[in-house]
């Protein structure tokens, strides 16, 4: 559901949980063509919050879009979350999803921007609004930046700019955080969710479209105007030009994506299940 990493780390948000994966191998250590290995070390149960966007602060503090409650939330040892930020339009805190808050950005290692299918503050409010009506909030302010976007989602400040995808109109663009307008970068064949940055590369993951959720958003009137077909998979573009210089597609089981992370100087990442037999012999002790 969210990821983020670094060379050493994974935190990963599942259907009920967050886990932690470690890296455990050292320096110049490879298993098979592996330059790092991540093993699950904690589960840390939530329950179902419909988790998005998630990451690390500066000082290790995990905080996560908490889609469920629509709030921003770190995790707690006794419960399922701590509130960590709400939107100044919910009124209350409850498990009804009503604005479909799902990303956020850090800048300057806090909490920035988020993104928010709508305003709504009723239980799946939010669904009436996906063809327009999709909101970015500034943490820091409360103040709303646009709301005349198409189902936002994955927010990312890179370069000095405010970056997000137009999931409902297939866009990656780039939003003006002064007067909230939205500049195309490119269109992407699919609906997209989850970006990352890599050498003035840009990292977008795509999903089919999903029965009802997906359906008759502009990014399906944009795929007929070009006679294509939607994607799952991953497409890098690059920013100088705003061509798609690589690709990766799924054509099998693989329908949906919901997050993408780069990790620097890490050329090939292994890991191993939580459900995997192997787990169960795979021994490793600090010396």
């Amino acid at each position: 559901m969210g990821l983020w990493a670094d060379p050493q780390r994974l935190i990963l948000a599942t259907t009920y949980q967050v886990w932690r994966f470690e890296n455990i191998l050292n320096p110049n250590q490879k298993m098979d063509d592996a330059d790092r290995h991540y093993v699950p070390r904690v589960a840390h149960t939530t329950g179902d919050l419909d988790v998005h966007d998630i990451c690390v602060l500066p000082d290790g503090v995990i905080v996560f879009a908490n889609t469920m409650f629509s709030c921003l939330s770190m995790l707690n040892q006794i419960h399922s979350f701590k509130p960590y930020w709400k939107p100044p339009f919910i009124s209350k805190l409850a498990a009804e999803d009503r604005c479909h808050l799902n990303g956020f950005t850090l800048k300057e290692g806090v909490p920035a921007y988020a993104t928010a299918t709508s305003r709504s503050d009723i239980v799946n409010g939010w669904r009436a609004r996906r063809e327009e009506g999709g909101c970015i909030i500034d943490i820091q302010s409360n103040e709303i930046v646009t709301e005349k976007l198409s189902m936002p989602h994955s927010p990312r400040w890179h370069d000095g700019k405010l970056w997000v995808l137009n999931s409902g109109t297939g866009e990656l663009g780039i939003v003006d955080t002064d007067n909230g307008s939205f500049e195309p970068v490119v269109f992407l064949p699919g609906f997209v969710r989850g970006l990352a940055f890599h050498n003035n590369h840009a990292i977008v993951g795509l999903s089919l479209p999903r029965d009802g959720t997906f359906a008759g958003l502009g990014v399906d009137d944009e795929l007929n105007k070009r006679d294509a077909d939607p994607w799952c998979g991953i497409q890098i573009i690059n920013l100088g030009t705003g061509d798609v210089v690589e690709w990766i597609r799924f054509e099998s089981a693989i329908t949906e994506l919901m997050d993408v992370c780069a990790i620097p100087g890490v050329r090939l990442p292994s890991a191993t299940a939580p459900s995997a037999p192997e787990i169960h012999k795979l021994y490793t002790f600090k010396k």
